[in-house]
């Protein structure tokens, strides 16, 4: 008996849940999966300006609450590429939503700030996502409004994993 336990003891520990999710697991998975896009899709559509991608808007949204920022750390933060966050800019500078200037302590970089055009593109946005889901949430009875904000403080920790 001791020779069982000593071998277990040598080897990793067995994870509580399998990491591919079978069964029950894997469905409430996809379900929320799919239910947490929709809703992502619906709240994008609600947008001060069509014409602005999610990827130019993420850029203004980011500048916006950071402050101006480099096009590298743009990049970083967003996930793609210099050259094609260069492109991103050029977009957004065109339409008068970022301006660049030098920066002071580095001559080859460049900072992008957004404009007060910029700024209110943002906060319309915002305001009219708040608007369309503030709408939606009023047609809930009270409980399922409290099972959604007790579930909104799930998928903040689900994501800060």
């Amino acid at each position: 008996m001791l020779s069982i336990l000593m071998s277990h003891a040598d080897s990793p520990p067995v994870p509580a849940e399998p990491l591919h999710a079978t069964g029950e697991s894997a469905d409430l998975a996809s379900s929320f999966r799919m239910a947490t896009f929709r809703l992502a899709r619906r709240l994008r559509a609600q947008r001060a300006v069509d014409s602005l991608s999610d990827g130019q808007f993420a850029v203004l949204a980011a500048l916006k609450m950071s402050g101006p920022r480099t096009l590298g750390e743009l990049a970083d933060r967003e996930r793609v590429t210099p050259p094609s966050m260069n492109r991103t800019v050029n977009c957004l500078e065109e339409s008068g939503y970022v301006t660049r200037t030098p920066d002071a302590d580095d001559r080859r970089k460049v900072n992008v700030a957004v404009t007060d055009e910029g700024r209110a593109v943002v906060d319309e946005t915002i305001r009219r996502r708040d608007a369309w889901l503030e709408e939606a949430l009023a047609s809930l009875e009270p409980d399922e409004r409290r099972t959604l904000a007790a579930a909104a403080e799930i998928m903040r920790e689900v994501a800060a994993r």
